[in-house]
Order: C-alpha cells, then structure tokens, then sequence
C-alpha cells in the first residue's frame, strides 16, 4: 500500500482508503475499466465518490479514458513518467471483440501528427478491435 500512496503523492493526489482501493483495483486488473466495473467491485460505496475519484485520478494524470467505441468510456492506469500530454504519451489500445476488454499497449506509442495550420489538437485516440491473444488461443 505504502507504494501506492507514493505514486499517488508524486501525483498530488491526497491517498484517501478509497483512492487506495480503487488504484489497487484497476493495478489488478491490467485492463481498462469503466465506471460500471469500479461501482460493482465497490458495490457498498457511493457512486458519486467513485466517479469523483475517477475524474480526480483523471485530472492529476493517474489514469487516462479510453473512448474504444462501445459507447462506455473505460479508464486505465498511466504507466510510470506518463504526463498525458499529446506529443510524448500517447499509445495505442486494443479492444476485443470476443471479451469485451480493452488493454492498453503502451510500448506501442503514436508518432506525432502535424496537423494543418490552424487546427489545435485537444485529444486523440488510436484504438485497433480485432480478436486478443487470450481469445485467439496464441
């Protein structure tokens, strides 16, 4: 635990038991999650607390949202020196079509797209659907 309230800290993000545990939730879990995960693993807590934690953990750079085109946006943790910013982190994810779940591949990093004079990037998102290695059985 005394690992987490350390990435948390260097985040500014004050380690409250809830912060904690939902860190810990989304570490186990290695894939993206949406709120409906968090609020059903953490069935006893409000609601309101866990989206607040979400959009905290999301504004202080813990985690980044994934729009993968269920029409659910899910939320990952960001890997170690992650800043979020549109020119140095972003990656690719992946989302399968037979589970449902959505991964990050982090050692997959988008190169940086010039965009015409004029246009200001706010946000992008580079996901590939297909069929995951654990479905494919390779």
């Amino acid at each position: 635990m005394k690992e987490i309230e350390k990435t948390l800290e260097s985040k500014s993000v004050r380690p409250t038991a809830m912060r904690i545990l939902i860190y810990k939730y989304m570490a186990e879990k290695e894939i993206a999650v949406a709120l409906t995960d968090i609020e059903n693993a953490f069935a006893k807590s409000d609601r309101t607390t866990l989206y607040r934690t979400l959009k905290t953990f999301e504004e202080k750079g813990v985690v980044h949202q994934i729009d993968d085109g269920t029409g659910i946006h899910k939320y990952a943790l960001c890997e170690p020196g992650c800043n979020c910013e549109l020119d140095q982190d972003l990656h690719l994810h992946f989302h399968c079509a037979n589970c449902d779940e959505t991964v990050c591949l982090t050692e997959h990093k988008i190169p940086h797209i010039n965009l015409p004079e004029g246009f200001i990037a706010e946000d992008a998102n580079l996901v590939i659907k297909g069929i995951c290695e654990k479905c494919s059985g390779q």
